[in-house]
């Protein structure tokens, strides 16, 4: 089955590292093209290329001053990624949750109760005495 193109909706675009790169920087606040090559690393025009595919799907919007151009996430747009990612996170809480609790009673065995590795161990001990 062919692939979507990247221009196609929201999720097909935040496929690619580089276009989650740039909306990671963009979070906070609204940059220039240049900005983003200095601080991010990356060649010019990949980073226009990447723009407008944002641009496109609606995950960034832009504005002209003079003949800088700068760039600044839309959170309207981003809003149906954060909830449909939300499912999962809950889902690893809850995981995570269980690891966590897993861990506690590993770690703070019931004082009546001695560690089979200890228990076996004493008992060598024991039969090997002379």
């Amino acid at each position: 089955m062919a692939r979507a193109a990247t221009t196609s909706d929201a999720f097909n675009a935040v496929a690619e590292p580089r276009r989650r790169e740039i909306l990671n920087y963009l979070a906070l606040q609204e940059r220039a093209v240049g900005e983003i090559v200095d601080s991010l690393r990356l060649a010019q025009p990949s980073v226009s290329k990447h723009l407008r595919v944002l641009l496109e799907v609606g995950l960034v919007d832009v504005r002209r001053e003079g003949r800088r151009m700068f760039y600044r996430t839309n959170a309207e747009a981003i809003r149906p990624l954060h909830e449909w990612t939300e499912t999962f996170e809950r889902y690893w809480r809850h995981q995570l949750s269980g690891v966590k609790e897993r861990a506690e009673r590993k770690s703070n065995p019931s004082s009546d109760a001695e560690p089979e590795f200890n228990r076996r161990r004493k008992h060598d001990l024991d039969g090997n005495k002379n």
